[in-house]
């Protein structure tokens, strides 16, 4: 008998030593926590400016649209000839100022868009909190403009957003952590971290980079992984020229557990 329960102690133990393996060799990626940026009116234009840039060119996400000429306007460099978004923010809309057609183009996107392109831009008050909106919008004024964001500018009737404090402390990213929406549902995290403004899945989306649909198919678990912590490490065939268009900054935003759902969500799709 004594037999018996040792050998059933053994497979046991063997087994959790196998998951315990297993899960140790998952990349441990954690979100940074976000600076605090006081906005008052000692806040300064470039504390402004510094985190709307990070957030343009990392957490936002705003680099995998803006910035091709193809899927929305260019925004940090010249489009059509009307110059910088800084420079024709003003324009846009006759009698509304940059500042406001910025941060309604950013939470309210539909109302604004512009001719030659789809409606396809999220509203980002799913991924960004609304001092991280303005902090945007003060960058893209900066590119080209005058930046005339201010505290007061949140709990503006044009800036209102529940929970954000008029004039008070809110938190800005400086340099990613916004934090993976969609929790452990992969369907969530691709919806809520707009993977679907760039690939499709059972018909919804828009194909610009590879199809979800037979992915696990097409390549396994650790290439999956791979091209979600690293895009850039290997282009998919016939997807080179678009290399270096898919954030890099997933790894910084995923737990251990979320990224691995997704994979092996995405593996099992064949």
């Amino acid at each position: 008998m004594w037999q018996t329960n040792l050998k059933v102690v053994l497979v046991v133990l063997g087994t959790l030593g196998v998951y315990t393996l297993v899960a140790n060799s998952i990349p441990q990626v954690q979100s940074e926590v976000p600076e605090e940026l006081s906005f008052t009116g000692e806040v300064s234009i470039d504390q402004l400016v510094s985190a709307g840039e990070d957030l343009y060119n990392g957490a936002g996400q705003c680099v995998s649209c803006h910035g091709l000429g193809t899927r929305a306007p260019n925004l940090v460099t010249d489009h059509a000839g009307e110059g910088t978004i800084g420079q024709r923010c003003g324009d846009r809309v006759p009698g509304e100022d940059c500042k406001v057609y910025l941060h309604q183009s950013m939470v309210n996107p539909g109302v604004y868009v512009v001719e030659g392109f789809q409606p396809i831009m999220p509203d980002m008050t799913r991924t960004l909190s609304e001092t991280q909106i303005w902090a945007v919008v003060a960058y893209l004024q900066s590119v080209g403009g005058a930046v005339t964001v201010t505290a007061e500018d949140i709990g503006s009737s044009y800036g209102d957003a529940e929970g954000a404090p008029a004039g008070g402390s809110a938190t800005a990213a400086a340099g990613g952590g916004v934090g993976a929406a969609g929790g452990l549902d992969p369907v969530a995290m691709l919806e809520g971290n707009l993977c679907l403004n760039c690939h499709t899945m059972d018909g919804r989306g828009v194909q610009l980079g590879p199809s979800f649909d037979g992915i696990g198919g097409r390549a396994g678990a650790d290439y999956i992984r791979t091209s979600i912590l690293d895009p850039n490490a290997e282009a998919a065939a016939g997807f080179e020229p678009l290399q270096g268009v898919m954030p890099t900054n997933f790894g910084e935003q995923f737990s251990a557990a979320q990224l691995e759902a997704l994979v092996q969500f995405l593996a099992n799709r064949r």
